[in-house]
């Protein structure tokens, strides 16, 4: 064990910096605005590369400032007590993360219109780069295997709770105009068209230099080798990445060359089971 989770509202949550008496109490208190963009991911789904390429967006290409600036400074996280302190007496627009299942929104974001970006990711994949991830992070209690990790998976024992459940409680607000549905496999299949659509829906507009810019910048190789991308900066604080590489591979698909034929087969049941109330095209995977 690494670490340890608490089991809040039958969810499990990091306990270093995601405490129980912080989601009972100012929590509650925090006020969303129609200013507001929040970027929502289940975990391992391409929230960090999603950061990078709005940072760049924000700056019209101007790389200075995510090459200066820690990723999460650019864009706190609402649920931990570091990034809620900063963001509750910001002012003016906020850009601002959530890995959160929909039920822990306080009730002032469903009064705003917050402009939300949901991030998915084939949850085979999201299997396997968690696995290789969570393992590595001091306050996640580690799976013993992939085995182990594929079956805490399922049964929804591993941070932020079932992806499942992370999935059927954001999609109903799929059809909403502040709602953005985006995945991992589009970004990585069309990077430039999945930038240009980020930009129309947040009103901006970006000339064809900046836009190479964005792209560039954003690519893997630029992440892996920013400093205040990479969590370098954090390093043996919080994440061993000798252990754990934040910027593994960057690939979709990957999850063939680790799970088994069986997990596979056992996934796929459980998986169509789940998501029959879903339309599958929705979903960019196979």
């Amino acid at each position: 064990m690494s670490g340890e989770n608490k089991r809040i509202n039958g969810v499990l949550l990091p306990t270093l910096v995601f405490t129980p008496a912080f989601m009972t109490e100012e929590w509650h208190n925090f006020l969303f605005t129609d200013e507001d963009v929040l970027l929502v991911t289940y975990p391992k789904s391409g929230t960090n590369w999603t950061v990078e390429i709005l940072s760049l967006i924000q700056t019209k290409g101007d790389p200075k400032w995510i090459q200066s600036v820690p990723l999460w400074e650019r864009s706190p996280w609402i649920e931990t007590d570091n990034g809620y302190k900063v963001l509750k007496d910001k002012k003016g627009p906020r850009f601002m993360c959530t890995h959160l299942p929909i039920q822990f929104l306080p009730k002032s974001f469903f009064n705003a219109k917050v402009k939300v970006i949901y991030v998915i990711r084939n949850p085979r994949d999201v299997i396997v780069s968690g696995h290789l991830f969570w393992k590595g992070f001091k306050y996640v209690q580690e799976a013993e295997s992939m085995e182990q990790y594929f079956d805490w998976f399922l049964e929804g024992n591993v941070p932020y709770g079932s992806w499942f459940d992370h999935i059927h409680g954001w999609m109903p607000l799929r059809d909403q105009e502040n709602f953005l549905l985006l995945s991992y496999e589009e970004l990585k299949r069309d990077t430039r068209s999945s930038v240009q659509k980020i930009c129309q829906y947040l009103g901006m507009e970006l000339e064809p230099e900046a836009l190479d810019s964005v792209l560039e910048n954003s690519s893997f190789k630029a992440m892996k080798e920013n400093k205040m991308s990479n969590y370098s900066l954090v390093d043996g604080v919080y994440i061993d990445l000798k252990i754990s590489t934040l910027i593994r591979k960057g690939v979709s698909g990957d999850w063939k060359n680790h799970l088994t034929v069986a997990q596979a087969e056992i996934f796929d049941e459980i998986y169509q089971e789940k998501m029959k109330d879903l339309p599958p095209e929705l979903f960019p995977w196979d």
